[in-house]
């Protein structure tokens, strides 16, 4: 179906992107993967063009567009399987925390790095024994005079070796009165005593995205890096992570489509005794459903990005996008790789890497178990 979502400026941008990725990226993926982390000039160079925190205003060195223009880029970097660099992770998910809670002098301290790439941002909310479970977390912060002194252990933070900045979520108050009321989110510079970064983790997908352990031993943050008031972390979070769980379905919907489009290709071109295997029934059978999912999932995400970009509540339907196109993506990840037959299991095909990069969806941002807890709560379950 023809897409409604971007103006002609947006396609104008796309272009752009897609001539910065085929320039910037794609020559360096598989030295990213093998390294296990993308090279840090990268975000220099994406700043420098205006492809980090694009709804970012121009008084903090913004580009001055809009949010639409980052989803022009999850898109774009879905279709060269690019999984590993955390580009709008820090643009679009951690960066808000500081852009809508921050004070003042905060955002002046810190957007302009994040927009220009001199600073990389990491969110540090999952503890080794608390996943989703936000309200069992046991990092504490404990006020000393004009500091906060942190205690406490993150683990699975993407963007967690190269980062410059973290938002971390701590507790504040007493757990056992009011579990949300009592969690506060810092802002942490790398450089600060106490802050320790554990071994890089190894991954079964997303290899060249520096996912890793964060430590913090006696950590003395300053009150000044304090963001927002004092036990309004659980809100912020709650607020926050509407949009993270919708830039995760737009990525796994796009990635969907992506692998639709290589295998409608490669099953033209394979053959099998004596035709192109596109020409067998089953395959015909199972690439249409593939394409139908990934039709019904377009209609879906864009009327919720249009909708979200224009301010309206929208936990639940968020919440049920991040279950469906992350489910819709592993299956049609499954289906499509059948078709590569042995090539399928090889590193070298890029749906190899898609089909393990696609796993882990389902799990981060939320598990999906959670999700329909949160959607059974906004249905008055």
């Amino acid at each position: 179906m023809e897409r409604d979502l971007y103006s002609e400026e947006h396609e104008i941008f796309r272009k752009m992107f897609r001539a910065f990725l085929d320039r910037e990226v794609v020559p360096h993926q598989e030295e990213w993967r093998r390294n296990g982390q993308v090279d840090r000039e990268i975000w220099r160079k994406a700043g420098e063009n205006g492809f980090l925190c694009t709804w970012m205003d121009e008084k903090y060195g913004g580009p001055g567009a809009d949010l639409l223009c980052s989803m022009v880029i999850i898109e774009e970097m879905a279709k060269i399987y690019e999984s590993g660099w955390g580009a709008w992770l820090h643009s679009d998910i951690v960066v808000p925390y500081i852009y809508d809670f921050g004070t003042e002098d905060q955002k002046m301290r810190w957007l302009p790095g994040c927009a220009s790439g001199d600073i990389v941002t990491a969110v540090a909310m999952t503890e080794p024994g608390t996943g989703s479970d936000l309200a069992a977390m046991q990092t504490r912060a404990v006020r000393d005079g004009d500091h906060y002194v942190i205690n406490g252990a993150k683990t699975f933070i993407s963007n967690g070796i190269s980062c410059d900045l973290a938002v971390v979520a701590a507790r504040t108050g007493d757990a056992d009165t009011n579990p949300h009321s009592s969690l506060s989110l810092f802002v942490i510079e790398a450089d600060t005593p106490g802050f320790k970064r554990g071994k890089k983790l190894e991954k079964m997908g997303m290899m060249s995205q520096d996912t890793s352990e964060l430590f913090f031993e006696d950590c003395r943050v300053p009150a000044d890096n304090l963001l927002g008031s004092e036990g309004a972390g659980f809100m912020m979070l709650m607020k926050q992570l509407q949009q993270e769980r919708l830039t995760l379905a737009v990525s796994c919907q796009e990635g969907a489509a992506q692998v639709v489009r290589d295998t409608l290709a490669y099953c033209q071109e394979r053959e099998a005794f004596g035709r192109p295997i596109s020409k067998f029934q089953n395959t015909r059978f199972k690439l249409v459903e593939c394409a139908t999912e990934v039709e019904v999932g377009q209609a879906f995400i864009d009327k919720l990005v249009a909708e979200h970009v224009a301010g309206k509540y929208l936990v639940k339907e968020c919440s049920m996008a991040k279950v469906w196109q992350t489910e819709m993506l592993g299956r049609v990840v499954d289906t499509c790789l059948q078709f590569f037959g042995g090539y399928g299991y090889m590193l070298e095909y890029p749906i190899t890497r898609a089909y393990m990069d696609a796993r882990v969806t389902r799990i981060f941002a939320g598990t999906n178990e959670i999700m329909k807890t949160i959607i059974a709560k906004q249905m008055g379950l």
